[in-house]
C-alpha cells in the first residue's frame, strides 16, 4: 500500500507577510476611513489626499497588525482560530515580522506627514501606538472590558479621513468615530462567546470567561440597543437624512434580532451568526452615509 503523501508545502513568503496585515480588517478600516473623507467635503477631495491619505493610514493600521501577531505569538499558538498564522506555523521569523511591522508603519506615518497633514499623522501615530502597545501588550491581558476601552483605536479611520481632508476633527467625525466605537463590543464579544474555552486556555480574560456566557449575552444586547440610538444621531443634527436613517434603522433591527436570538437561545449557535452580521451591519451602514450623503448632493445642486 503506498503511504499517503500530505503536502506540506509553506505558503509564498509575500503571503505569510499578507497574512501578518490582516488585509480583511484593513480593508475595513480603509473602507471606514475613505467614508470619512468623502463626507468631510461637499465635493470630491483631491486625488493626492485620497491617494496618499488611504495609503498611509492603511500601512499604519497593517503595522499595527503585524505587532499584534508579533506580541500574540504564544497565544496564537494555543488558539484553534489562530494556529495557521505565520509566526505560530514558523513561516516568518518572529525578529523579521516585527522590523517588517516598523517598516511599514514608519513609511505610512511619513506619508501622512509629507503628503498629508501633521494632525493625521499624528492622530494616526497616537491610535497605532494605542493599539499596537496599550491594547495589544496591556488592556488585552488585564481587564475584560479590553476590547471596550481598546475600540478606540478600531474606532478611528474615518475620524482619520475627515481629518485628513479638512485638517480639523469636527463634531460630525467625532460622531463617526462614536458610531464604531459603540459596535465593536458586540462585534467582538459575539465572537469571544464562541471562542471563550480558547480564550480561557490562552489566559485572556474575554468577558465571556470572566463573567459568563449569559452576562455576555446581555451586554451585547445593551450595546447594540444603545448601537441603533448613536447610529440615528447625525439624522438629529442633520448630517444625514432620510435615505441614512431608513438605512441605519433596517440595520440597527436586524442586529437587534441577532442580539435577542443570541440572548434567547441557550446553546452558542448563534454567536457566529451575530458576529457575521455585525461585519455586514457596519458595511452597508456606512454605504448608507455615502449614498444619502451624494444623494442630498444631487438635489441641492441639480434639484431644487
Amino acid at each position: 500500500m503506498e503511504a499517503t503523501m500530505t503536502n506540506t508545502t509553506p505558503p509564498p513568503r509575500w503571503k505569510s507577510y499578507l497574512a501578518l496585515c490582516k488585509p480583511k480588517v484593513v480593508a475595513l478600516i480603509v473602507f471606514t476611513a475613505l467614508v470619512g473623507m468623502l463626507l468631510a467635503d461637499t465635493s470630491l477631495p483631491s486625488l493626492d489626499i485620497l491617494f496618499f491619505g488611504l495609503v498611509g493610514i492603511g500601512l499604519a493600521s497593517a503595522s499595527g497588525a503585524a505587532i499584534n501577531h508579533w506580541v500574540d505569538q504564544r497565544i496564537d499558538s494555543v488558539m484553534q482560530r489562530t494556529t495557521d498564522r505565520p509566526l505560530p506555523q514558523g513561516e516568518i521569523p518572529p525578529h523579521k515580522a516585527i522590523m517588517f511591522a516598523i517598516t511599514i508603519g514608519v513609511i505610512g506615518i511619513a506619508m501622512l506627514v509629507i503628503q498629508v497633514n501633521l494632525l493625521t499623522a499624528l492622530l494616526t501615530f497616537l491610535l497605532l501606538i494605542g493599539y499596537a502597545v496599550i491594547y495589544t501588550m496591556y488592556l488585552k491581558h488585564s481587564t475584560p472590558q479590553n476590547i471596550v476601552l481598546g475600540g478606540a483605536a478600531g474606532a478611528a479611520p474615518p475620524l482619520l479621513g475627515w481629518v485628513a481632508v479638512t485638517g480639523e476633527i469636527h463634531s460630525e467625525a467625532l460622531l463617526l468615530f462614536l458610531i464604531i466605537f459603540v459596535w465593536t463590543p458586540p462585534h467582538f464579544w459575539a465572537l469571544a462567546i464562541k471562542r471563550r474555552k480558547e480564550y480561557a486556555e490562552a489566559g485572556v480574560p474575554m468577558l465571556p470567561v470572566t463573567h459568563g456566557v449569559e452576562f455576555t449575552k446581555i451586554q451585547i444586547v445593551l450595546y447594540t440597543l444603545l448601537l441603533v440610538v448613536v447610529s440615528i444621531t447625525p439624522v438629529l443634527i442633520q448630517m444625514s437624512g432620510m435615505i441614512y436613517l431608513a438605512g441605519a434603522l433596517a440595520l440597527g433591527l436586524g442586529f437587534l434580532w441577532h442580539a435577542v436570538k443570541l440572548y434567547r437561545t441557550e446553546s452558542d449557535t448563534h454567536a457566529i451568526r451575530t458576529f457575521a452580521y455585525s461585519i455586514f451591519y457596519l458595511n452597508l451602514l456606512f454605504g448608507f452615509f455615502l449614498l444619502d450623503h451624494y444623494a442630498r448632493l444631487f438635489v441641492r445642486y441639480f434639484v431644487i
